[in-house]
């Protein structure tokens, strides 16, 4: 008997063997894919593998993780901040907000507007590929989980855009999310705005979720959005109305943040309603 039983516990060690052997690979494969990139006490650097000039002054740069599988690890409406030199070699960091995000394995994307004065966007502007960006993160005060409020209203000026189509892609793209995104999107003249096509894919793709309003200082003469500035009268046209289980999200100039916060507070929207980035 002890004879027929010694194949059976052979084999028996091998099975068990082997599945320990197995969930050793699912753990560290799932260790390897869900890998974080960013340090919250130290910059580390990133190389460019890719730019693209949108604009004169606008460019999308894409910087390459340490593997394919690596995340950057940015919490929803988080930003980073960037450390660079400015045109006289000194030290300048500035925040700035990916337009990836998480699912977007292996690298990460910054659509950056270049202004002539800017101290980082004299960095920005002279970066090729295969130099190094440093980073730290992640930073802000923006909390957000899956349908803790019924609908967003995002008041938006020039590249304040960015944490915005942060917010908005990650509640759009999760199936379990049912949260609606109204956007207001302020610039001076039509070729100023950020990420037209990316936002206007989305308000494509989730029609009854996502809908996005233009406002344009010197709009063109063939011109269906908004002139001039975010008046309380579009706010109200275009954003869900003051209710407990709302909230308006705010990033542009610091004036446009000032006069949003004047006509959200005359239309009866409390500061548990509003955040601004």
């Amino acid at each position: 008997m002890d004879f027929l039983e010694a194949p059976k516990i052979q084999i028996l060690g091998v099975a068990v063997a082997a599945v320990a052997i197995a969930a050793t690979a699912v753990y560290l494969f799932s260790s390897k894919k869900s890998e974080v990139c960013l340090d919250p006490e130290r910059f580390k650097v990133f190389k460019l593998v890719k730019r693209t000039d949108i604009s004169h002054n606008v460019a999308k740069f894409k910087f390459e993780l340490p593997s394919p599988t690596s995340v950057l690890g940015l919490p929803i409406g988080q930003h980073i901040s960037c450390r660079g030199k400015d045109s006289q070699g000194e030290e300048v960091i500035k925040p700035y907000t990916p337009t990836t995000l998480d699912s977007d394995v292996g690298g990460f994307e910054l659509v950056i507007k270049m202004y002539p004065q800017g101290r980082m966007s004299h960095h920005f502007r002279e970066m090729r590929v295969g130099d190094y960006l440093a980073v730290k993160g992640p930073k802000g005060r923006f909390r957000y989980q899956p349908n803790q409020v019924r609908a967003f209203g995002m008041l938006a000026g020039g590249s304040g855009i960015t944490p915005m189509f942060q917010v908005a892609r990650a509640i759009l793209e999760n199936p379990k999310d049912r949260t609606k995104v109204h956007l207001i999107y302020a610039n001076v003249t039509e070729d100023d705005i950020l990420l037209r096509s990316e936002l206007e894919g989305l308000s494509s793709k989730y029609p009854d979720r996502f809908n996005v309003y233009y406002v344009l200082n010197q709009p063109p003469e063939v011109w269906n959005g908004g002139v001039g500035f975010v008046s309380k009268e579009m706010i109200q046209t275009h954003c869900p109305a003051p209710a407990s289980d709302i909230k308006i999200l705010r990033c542009g100039p610091p004036p446009m943040n000032k006069a949003m916060a004047a006509n959200l507070e005359a239309l009866g929207y409390t500061p548990e309603m509003q955040f601004q980035f």
